[in-house]
């Protein structure tokens, strides 16, 4: 070898070990942020053209019944604290990281004790709400058993960035933290629902508030996954049934709460609140174990979209999800499948500390899907529900081909879709009556 040839070896060697990638025509990798894009998201998963503000907010709705301590001697009433986050359309600049802090884990249990983590998400801590762009539509999100407001960041932010309100909800007594008896997330779900969308209403006429004139309550989206989606359905009209209510009596002494939130009863039909326009559950519990007949999944009258695995072991499918699908007869709905999925429709991915040797194989499965790679199902579902929403509060009618798919286009590539992404997935509507 030449002393040229050499030092041309060596000075490569150099340049490659030193010099930035991007000389050569490469990228340096950047970090996946949970609702970042994969190179097959279909077209709507894509972030919005507004930067995410996102602040959090301590709410106190007081005497409420203590279902805990219902028969036990105890008090009868409590102010029931809730936690929500709020994302919203902000000034900030660009997509800035910032970091949650969240827990694995399930509070009382001898196996999963309490850990915690954080994550990222694009977001910017207490930014200033965009101005001059009027009132945004209101979109609640509410997590299943256990959970926290925190479940669904990839979605939250991304409707967010779209112009939307978000407002995910910490339910008290059923999060990774706080987990109490079930009986609690029975009554108190469809309640928290109701009760924050008020307090979002009220807020938004405070002006002491970020909310002051920034979100149009009057047009309000309900989000539920799992026991949020049991909560959901009843929240919009789904009357639970009399078997419901004797469950929730044989598991609590014998109370009668619930009878306020069966068909039928007149406090329950005073109670549906038409400032909510459509209704989303992913997985929704219960139709198994008979909390809705018939009867009461009619009561749905407004748009819904459901989604869900066709293994779902926990709410079911045919005789769960779908069966509530098919049921609401009086709600123009849509019916998106995973198939071979099973109950984790909604989640984010599983966060790294899951992933430890030694760790409890539940907080993998808390987030995960054998079949399935989250971040995918998080881009579908970002892909659809921007579509469904976009179509009834917002009035895009351009969405339409993204959503209603004819027999004909199922067969060739979805809208929006690119090609030969679509396959595992099953995407059905049928008219309200």
């Amino acid at each position: 070898m030449t002393y040229k040839h050499f030092f041309a070896v060596i000075l490569g060697s150099f340049l490659l070990i030193f010099l930035p990638a991007q000389i050569f025509g490469q990228t340096t990798p950047k970090t996946f942020v949970y609702g970042d894009l994969l190179p097959d998201a279909p077209e709507l998963a894509a972030r919005g053209e507004y930067a995410v503000g996102v602040q959090t907010l301590d709410l106190l709705n007081k005497n409420q019944l203590n279902i805990l301590n219902y028969g036990k001697g105890g008090d009868s009433l409590y102010n029931r604290p809730l936690k929500i986050e709020v994302w919203y359309p902000a000034n900030a600049v660009g997509t800035d990281l910032i970091s949650y802090d969240e827990v694995m884990g399930q509070n009382g249990s001898p196996t999963r004790p309490i850990i915690p983590f954080t994550f990222l998400g694009r977001a910017t801590r207490n930014s200033k709400p965009v101005s001059s762009a009027g009132s945004f539509p209101l979109v609640i999100v509410s997590h299943g058993y256990t959970g926290s407001r925190y479940l669904m960041t990839y979605l939250t932010e991304n409707l967010a960035s779209k112009g939307y309100v978000v407002v995910a909800i910490d339910h008290t007594e059923a999060t990774f933290k706080d987990a109490a008896g079930f009986q609690s997330t029975l009554l108190n779900r469809s309640l928290d629902d109701l009760f924050v969308l008020n307090e979002i209403a009220r807020m938004s006429k405070q002006a002491d508030s970020f909310l002051n004139g920034l979100v149009d309550s009057d047009n309000s989206a309900l989000i539920g996954y799992s026991m949020g989606g049991y909560g959901a359905i009843n929240v919009v009209g789904a009357g639970y049934s009399p078997q419901a209510s004797q469950l929730f009596g044989s598991i609590t002494s014998g109370s009668k709460a619930l009878e306020k939130r069966t068909i039928g009863n007149p406090e329950f039909q005073a109670s549906i609140d038409h400032r909510i326009k459509v209704v989303v559950a992913f997985a929704p519990w219960g139709m198994q174990r008979g909390v809705w007949n018939a009867e009461g999944l009619a009561g749905i009258k407004i748009p819904s979209l459901f989604i869900a695995g066709s293994k779902d072991d926990i709410s079911g499918y045919e005789d769960g999800t779908k069966a509530i699908y098919e049921g609401a007869v009086n709600s123009d709905r849509i019916l998106l499948t995973y198939i071979d999925a099973r109950h984790n429709t909604a989640p984010n991915p599983p966060p790294a500390e899951a992933l430890e040797a030694g760790r409890p194989i539940d907080e993998y499965l808390r987030y995960a899907d054998s079949v399935w790679d989250m971040r995918r199902i998080n881009n579908i579902n970002q892909h659809f529900v921007t579509a469904f929403l976009g179509i009834h509060l917002k009035g895009k009618e351009d969405y339409k081909p993204y959503l209603y798919l004819t027999e004909e286009a199922k067969m060739k590539v979805w809208p929006g879709f690119k090609p030969r992404t679509s396959i595992g997935l099953e995407l059905d509507h049928q008219s309200a009556n």
